[in-house]
C-alpha cells in the first residue's frame, strides 16, 4: 500500500482533524499491507522537516518501506497528467500525485489518503482507503 503525503502531514503535524483517522488507518492498514512511500512521497514529506535525518528517523519509526517508482509508472503518469490538461486542468502542482496514481495503477498497490478526485479520475483501477470510501 502506498501511503499518501496528506495522511503523513497529518501525523506530523498533529492536524486537530485528521491525525486520529490517519494514525487509526495506519495501524489497521500495517496489519493488512506492506505500508510504503515512493520517492514522490518522500520529496513532499520532507518540506515538513528541516534535517533529512529526522525524516528518515520518522519514516523507520512508522514503518514505511520506501520503493522506486517502476518506468511503466513513469509513462502511465505523464500520459495522465497529459490529459489532465487536455480536459482544462490548469494546476502545475499536482504533478505528483499523477506519479502516485501511476504507480499504485502499475504495481496494483491500494492507497491510503484523503485526496481521492485524481486517483478515481486518472487511475480508477487504484483501490482507495480513504474517509469519503470508508464512511
Amino acid at each position: 500500500m502506498l501511503v499518501d503525503t496528506n495522511i503523513l502531514i497529518d501525523v506530523v503535524n498533529d492536524d486537530p482533524r485528521w491525525a486520529d483517522w490517519s494514525i487509526h488507518q495506519l495501524r489497521v492498514q500495517s496489519k493488512i499491507h506492506v505500508l510504503s512511500i515512493n520517492p514522490i512521497i518522500y520529496s513532499e514529506l520532507s518540506s515538513a522537516f528541516s534535517k533529512i535525518e529526522d525524516l528518515d528517523d520518522v519514516l523507520q519509526t512508522m514503518g514505511l518501506k520506501f520503493v522506486q517508482i517502476p518506468k511503466p509508472a513513469l509513462f502511465l503518469a505523464a500520459k495522465a497528467f497529459l490529459m489532465y490538461r487536455k480536459k482544462g486542468g490548469n494546476k502545475h502542482n499536482v504533478l505528483g500525485d499523477f506519479f502516485v496514481g501511476a504507480h499504485a495503477a502499475v504495481s496494483r498497490l491500494p492507497v491510503l489518503t484523503r485526496d481521492t478526485q485524481r486517483f478515481q479520475t486518472y487511475f480508477p483501477s487504484v483501490e482507495l482507503v480513504s474517509p469519503k470510501v470508508l464512511h
